[in-house]
């Protein structure tokens, strides 16, 4: 089995750099700077990026970066990738050069969603200092966050996510989008991590490739004032302020220039894979988090 240990970092397309660094530097309180091979770094960390924006004439997500603990691993992965007959593809010395890390293996999952599987991630741990003055984002050996990516063929989706990449189930929902539609699937998955969720799927498409991206910040008072910051640089709210019920976290959701949303939250929690039992939650949050604000 793959052991993927964090969500390391992910790619966005973008038709404009600019808006994505202003958006980066005075919404989301990060830091950023130019990519080598071109495109914008994103940095929450002392990591060089979290987060890689290309320039593109198409705004949208493109990749999920997953990072495994060494080369041991990664020679491991390759193999049982090959001993399932699952197609990859290596990076080559730009692409390895350009995300910052010593071996790179790209695979889709039946969806079309691209993960990039690596080793070896660089960094001069230079220090982060937020522009907006954010004291820190959680990260460290939980990864950046957690993704949600579109899965419409979800049952084969979600065994490639299993029985190949060696995600575990943390809880699931069947979302109904009206009173006498047809449920909706939504997993959420862990990888070798403490963070509720590094990963989810949802059983429809997605015109952005990705449903949402989360940060998480260490404290409520940077949640309302990244809110501040969305309101006053004329960003889109997509879901207001609300607490989850299966991960806990107390967030909000906007739109991002690349078409997918950011929830911006604090309070995720934190599971002991050993003691945590997967469950199906039939509410999406205890209180908030009013998505038909997106639409509106």
């Amino acid at each position: 089995m793959i052991d993927i240990r964090e969500l390391g970092y992910l790619v966005a397309q973008s038709e404009n750099l600019k808006e994505w660094q202003d958006y980066a530097e005075n919404v989301l309180g990060m830091m950023s700077m130019d990519a080598p091979e071109g495109g914008l770094y994103v940095k929450m960390d002392e990591r060089p990026f979290r987060m890689l924006i290309l320039e593109g004439n198409e705004n949208r997500y493109l990749a999920s970066g997953w990072e495994l603990a060494s080369e041991e691993a990664f020679a491991a992965a390759i193999a049982e990738l090959d001993q399932k007959g699952i197609a990859w593809e290596a990076g080559d010395a730009s692409l390895c050069n350009q995300r910052a890390v010593q071996q790179l293996a790209i695979v889709r999952d039946p969806a079309g969603n691209r993960h990039e599987l690596y080793w070896g991630h660089r960094s001069e741990f230079l220090p982060f200092v937020s522009p907006q003055g954010v004291p820190r984002f959680v990260t460290g050996a939980m990864g950046l966050g957690h993704v949600v990516l579109p899965a419409p063929n979800f049952d084969e989706t979600r065994d490639f996510l299993k029985n190949v990449l060696g995600f575990g189930l943390s809880d699931i929902m069947n979302h109904k989008p009206a009173p006498d539609a047809d449920p909706l699937r939504i997993h959420f998955m862990h990888c070798n991590n403490a963070r509720h969720h590094s990963l989810a799927i949802a059983e429809f498409p997605v015109p952005s490739g990705c449903v949402h991206a989360m940060v998480e910040v260490d404290c409520m008072t940077e949640v309302g004032r990244a809110h501040d910051r969305m309101q006053a640089h004329g960003v889109k709210l997509s879901a207001t302020l609300g607490e989850h019920l299966n991960d806990r976290m107390t967030s909000f959701y906007m739109k991002t220039p690349s078409g997918f949303d950011i929830e911006y939250g604090f309070g995720g929690l934190q599971v002991d894979w050993n003691e945590h039992s997967a469950f199906e939650f039939t509410r999406v949050s205890v209180w908030g988090h009013d998505f038909s604000i997106g639409f509106k």
